[in-house]
């Protein structure tokens, strides 16, 4: 019952951030059909960036003005939402425990604990990255046996979830770990793309084994 109720607090969050980011889109794409561009900016300066924008536009700004009303609410619904599930991540000792690998922020965890539910299920950790989707799909008739993308089979939101952390372990964390060292070499040898996935599926049994071992994150030696 605990997973399923976090399961519902996560679905809600997800539901809200689309339903903010389709306005944002549809602000952006109003404007521009008037000439007007946005251009890059934050979370926190779009609404700023588009009263900038619609200051000589009576009518334009009044439209536009209910719909920054309708992302308004919607994301003080994901602040919320986002408050409460950093909670239960600080309650929780495997959230935790999760957080100490490099990438792996409060949404992740929780998403990947509620999955996984009950690790006993697995009688080897290898076996996450296939429950998750996240290995190659095989086709074999006769002497054929063709080895194609990944199957996208199972849970699709941890899938996401762990393919976002391997994303940002990669571009955005710099601190360097065996894991990123190995992702890296991967990346060079199969492309970006595919060591992403690599990595999420080793992401995946990494945090299953240190559920099962009760043990955080080990960044290793640090790579010439």
């Amino acid at each position: 019952m605990d997973a399923r109720e976090s399961r519902a607090l996560l679905t809600a969050r997800k539901l809200l951030v689309e339903k903010a980011c389709a306005i944002e889109l549809r602000i952006r794409g109003i404007l521009r059909s008037f000439g007007l561009k946005v251009g890059k900016v934050g979370r926190i300066g779009f609404e700023a960036r588009v009263a900038e924008l619609t200051a000589g536009h009576v009518v334009l700004r009044e439209r536009v003005h209910s719909l920054l009303d309708a992302r308004s609410a919607l994301r003080g619904g994901v602040a919320k939402l986002d408050r409460r599930l950093r909670t239960i991540d600080r309650e929780d000792d495997v959230c935790r425990r999760f957080m100490t690998v490099p990438g792996v922020g409060a949404v992740t965890a929780l998403t990947v604990r509620t999955a996984i539910d009950d690790p006993s299920r697995f009688r080897s950790s290898k076996l996450v990255g296939a429950h998750f989707g996240l290995t190659p799909r095989r086709y074999q008739s006769g002497e054929t046996d063709i080895s194609r993308s990944i199957s996208r089979a199972g849970d699709a939101s941890a899938r996401a979830a762990l393919f976002d952390a391997a994303n940002v372990m990669l571009s955005r964390v710099k601190r360097w770990s065996a894991l990123k060292a190995w992702a890296v070499r991967v990346a060079k040898r199969r492309g970006g793309g595919r060591a992403r996935v690599a990595l999420a599926r080793k992401l995946g049994v990494i945090l299953h084994r240190m559920w099962i071992d009760g043990t955080d994150f080990d960044y290793g030696k640090q790579p010439a």
